[in-house]
């Protein structure tokens, strides 16, 4: 095991930086349990449930919201359990499952950190896995699919449609853009959809929209393409992602969508400092996070990724029986892609809501289908435009 360790150890050591790769901090429902601590245990049919995290489970992001999934499941089912186990050092988080996974029914891992999970997943076949944003991995870096683990993986090219048409349909400068982290392929995803989502609300919904790069800031995704774009090279460097942000407010953009882990809050403060400009948060609701302190909000709306609303569902087929592992890419048709459209939680315009359930419709009837970094459809040829 020590050995496994050791060579998991290297692999982590390559997926370390795609920790909460799209976003930041942001908001969903407190949770109601604490590290470390479990919810009293009833009668009935049950799962003793453990959740391993490098943020915590109130991290307002990744962590927070697969734990509201657990919290709803258990609200269903009160005889089941739940601990919350915190290890920051992504170098020890696949020893921190190790030292645990013979204690629990399933375990809840929340990001791409967990991939190299697939190995232990191998060898406790009676446990299950619910492992969120990446499919298990075995010794050689490979993804697999295993029957006891459930890989979930989301279209966020369709969240980055939706926030490209807000933008286009928002903003008053005719100006827009993206930041985002590191050109990895979910993180394109969101940009090419973004960029896509522009160039239809420019087609057919009136919109007059350009969409502003610096080709300095370009990125080059993993296969050493270009993607242009504005790319930080980092999800931690909140200094770049302030100038990236300051430069293109400057330009004339106010309305950017931000897909760059903690080097978005760099963006953030770039749009906090002025006046008239807006961001647009990405896979949770950050709404919080824009707050100036001055009772004016930076955040439009939030693009999502439906992680609490998988967690339960996944859960529930555990106890039910119908438990299927696999790895699956979640989108608008099992509503887990999305947008914030709750009263108190965005600044969209009331045409601009009713358009954009109007998007939301097509999407869902297969009438419109957004790029991704390695899809068919490309952002000037796609189903839809």
């Amino acid at each position: 095991m020590k050995k496994l360790l050791k060579r998991l150890g290297v692999v982590l050591f390559a997926v370390a930086l795609l920790t909460s790769v799209a976003c930041g901090p942001g908001t969903t429902t407190d949770p109601t349990g604490s590290e470390g601590t479990q919810t009293p245990p009833v009668e009935g049919p049950s799962l003793k449930i453990a959740i391993v995290t490098t943020s915590g489970v109130d991290d307002g992001s990744f962590g927070q919201d697969c734990y509201n999934g657990i919290m709803t499941f258990i609200g269903k089912n009160p005889g089941s359990t739940v601990t919350p186990v915190k290890e920051p050092d992504n170098a020890k988080v696949m020893q921190a499952v190790a030292d645990i996974i013979a204690d629990y029914d399933v375990l809840v891992l929340p990001g791409f950190q967990f991939a190299p999970v697939g190995v232990l997943a191998a060898e406790n076949e009676d446990k299950k896995v619910i492992l969120v944003d990446t499919p298990p991995q075995n010794e050689a870096g490979e993804d697999v699919e295993l029957d006891n683990v459930y890989g979930m993986m989301f279209s966020e090219q369709e969240s980055g449609f939706f926030a490209g048409v807000v933008a286009a349909l928002e903003t008053k400068t005719g100006k827009v853009g993206s930041v985002h982290g590191m050109a990895f392929p979910p993180v394109v995803n969101y940009q090419f959809g973004f960029e896509a989502g522009v160039a239809y609300a420019n087609k057919h919904l009136g919109a007059s929209a350009e969409v502003i790069s610096l080709p300095s800031y370009a990125g080059t995704d993993v296969t050493g393409t270009n993607v242009g774009s504005n790319y930080v090279g980092d999800f931690a460097d909140e200094a770049t992602g302030k100038t990236i942000g300051s430069t293109l407010y400057d330009m004339g953009c106010d309305i950017l969508f931000v897909a760059a882990g903690a080097s978005g809050n760099g963006v953030f403060t770039a749009a906090k400092e002025r006046d008239g400009v807006f961001c647009i948060g990405c896979d949770v609701d950050q709404y919080d996070d824009g707050d100036r302190g001055d009772g004016t909000n930076i955040i439009l709306t939030s693009a999502l990724k439906v992680m609490h609303l998988n967690v339960d569902r996944q859960l529930q087929a555990i106890l039910d029986g119908t438990f299927s592992g696999k790895n699956e890419v979640l989108t608008v048709q099992t509503d887990s892609t999305g947008y914030v459209s709750a009263d108190g939680r965005h600044q969209m315009s009331a045409d601009t809501l009713a358009r954009l359930k109007e998007v939301y419709d097509k999407m869902k009837a297969g009438e419109i289908v957004p790029p991704g970094n390695f899809t068919e459809q490309t952002r000037d040829d796609f189903p839809g435009l």
